[in-house]
């Protein structure tokens, strides 16, 4: 029961948060495992958590920026230039 309410607080908490911080908390949290799992150490899993950090900030900073907002798209010129405006309704 005890996990269950810790889960349930953290995703709470993340629902507040901007897509990079979202990313980063994430990546942090992955690239821990990933480093403890290989190195064994500390050290290991502090450096994994950086990584990871840094890692998933720029992925949530990127989905932030293109993937959340439903009436939002990106648009290609002619030229291969892209911006992002206001999606067509229908």
């Amino acid at each position: 029961m005890h996990k269950f309410i810790i889960i349930a607080a953290t995703a709470l908490s993340m629902a507040a948060c901007t897509s990079t911080q979202q990313g980063a908390a994430i990546g942090a949290a992955g690239g821990a495992v990933v480093g403890a799992a290989t190195t064994g150490n500390v050290v290991g899993t502090a450096v994994g958590a950086g990584i990871g950090a840094v890692a998933g900030a720029a992925a949530g900073n990127l989905l932030g920026r293109y993937g959340d907002s439903n009436d939002r798209c990106v648009y290609e010129r002619p030229n291969g230039t892209r911006y992002i405006d206001t999606c067509p309704q229908g």
